[in-house]
């Protein structure tokens, strides 16, 4: 492998880190993959205007946008001023044009292709999104003190996606460079954080004929030096609006008049709470925000709540969420009210493969600076890579998600989320050898 791969990958992070963008809104992001994948050479690519002739060691094929997905299957979409904002953005910021014509509309995200003749078929999926969180400013947080803190204020990549796209490009990359024989395919996936990107890309021209997935993420409370080659028992979740409509009135003169949203709303709330737990496995319910009214001495006539529902399996999650819109419906009702439910997100349970996730685990014990190799561990999360699991494990393939230890300084999720850029050698070398791997014990 040559040394540069793993040399560039500090100050790639770096730059990823600096432009976070959200779900379907990864513009300029797109536009730094297409250029770091231009960088390693395209003997061809899907999108017009980003055809490219190069040399026989680069990347076969490259789409992005709708070409990379099945475009209608795109879930948690923001509206139209959303989109054309980020957009603007990432224009003004230097994004190419190309990019920009075959990602607009928000449909961010790209799959570069290696084609290397008879062998096995694999994938890596990496997440690109960022998240709405201001970052930490202060000396002690090291993109701060560096000089790589967002520049989009109110945003940042708070849960170690910089750090993905650099170690898919790396790997790419390294593949590239190699004798390998099959074909290595690299998803990288927008609007993991609000859960819809994965079923486009599941669904999309890439995924059919891969026999082999590996989808990564640094860090979960592992620290650098662990690595677990499959995580098990992924929640399968649903994310949902419910829009509640009543009739309003004025509360002092006419109170009968109205049919109060509020009221059906807060009754939701109150009895989703309620809702029995599982015997056959954990569930779970949440109200994360609840919008309503006007004003004081009118009847809401609107009201809405953004909830989530989880479960051990899929199975559960649906039965959760059939509940759910129960309640919902039934609270309505009793208030003269309707209710209208809309899945915003959702993923599937997918476990490991526990014989791909031993093969990662024997190629971990052999890494310089993996200390603590564990072949499998409870995820307790979700995940919309599951949606490419579960589709190369429905044709009969392997997939194993999994975690490359990062000590970080605080939690996901936190303003001053940061990672430990060792890890990013440590990830490019178990992947690369995990495919290497395959590629050789594949009958």
């Amino acid at each position: 492998m040559s040394r540069t791969i793993r040399e560039g990958m500090v100050e790639r992070r770096r730059t990823f880190h600096r432009y976070p963008e959200p779900a379907w809104r990864e513009f300029y992001t797109t536009s730094l993959l297409v250029d770091e994948i231009e960088h390693i050479g395209v003997a061809e690519q899907c999108s017009d205007g980003l055809r490219e002739p190069n040399g026989s060691r680069g990347v076969d094929e490259l789409a992005v946008g709708r070409e990379a997905m099945a475009p209608d299957e795109r879930m948690a979409v923001p509206d139209d001023e959303e989109l054309e904002k980020w957009f603007d953005r990432a224009r003004a910021a230097g994004a190419r044009e190309d990019v920009l014509s075959a990602c607009e509309g928000g449909y961010t995200g790209c799959v570069a292709v290696l084609d290397r003749g008879e062998g096995p078929s694999i994938g890596l999926r990496v997440d690109i999104d960022g998240l709405f969180i201001e970052e930490a400013s202060d000396e002690g947080h090291l993109p701060a003190r560096e000089g790589f803190r967002s520049e989009h204020e109110g945003m940042m990549h708070a849960c170690g996606h910089d750090a993905h796209m650099t170690i898919g490009i790396a790997v790419l990359e390294a593949v590239a460079e190699s004798d390998f024989s099959g074909t290595f395919t690299v998803f990288f996936q927008p609007a993991e954080e609000d859960g819809g990107g994965g079923r486009p890309m599941a669904e999309g021209p890439y995924m059919e004929g891969i026999e082999y997935l590996l989808c990564v993420h640094v860090g979960l409370d592992h620290p650098t030096g662990e690595v677990v080659a499959g995580i098990e028992k992924p929640l399968a979740m649903s994310h949902m609006h419910v829009d509640f409509t009543g009739q309003s009135s004025h509360a002092g003169q006419a109170p009968e008049k109205g049919a109060n949203a509020i009221q059906a709303m807060a009754t939701a709330v109150s009895e989703a709470y309620g809702i029995p737990r599982h015997a056959e496995g954990m569930t779970r319910v949440n109200v994360g925000r609840v919008e309503a009214g006007t004003t004081s001495n009118v009847i809401a006539e609107d009201a809405r709540i953004s909830a989530e529902v989880r479960g051990e399996t899929t199975r559960l999650m649906e039965s959760m969420k059939g509940r759910f819109e129960r309640v919902c419906t039934s609270a309505a009702e009793m208030h003269g009210c309707e209710a209208d439910l809309q899945v915003h997100s959702e993923s599937p349970r997918a476990d490991s493969d526990p014989e791909l996730a031993a093969l990662v685990h024997g190629v971990a014990r052999g890494v310089d600076g993996v200390d603590n190799p564990v072949e499998t561990a409870d995820f307790g999360a979700s995940e919309d890579a599951t949606f490419l699991m579960e589709a190369v494990q429905d044709a009969g393939g392997l997939a194993s998600y999994l975690v490359v230890g990062t000590d970080h300084p605080d939690s996901h999720h936190t303003p001053h989320f940061d990672v430990d850029e060792r890890s990013l050698g440590i990830a490019l070398d178990v992947l690369t050898g995990s495919i290497e791997k395959i590629a050789a014990e594949r009958p």
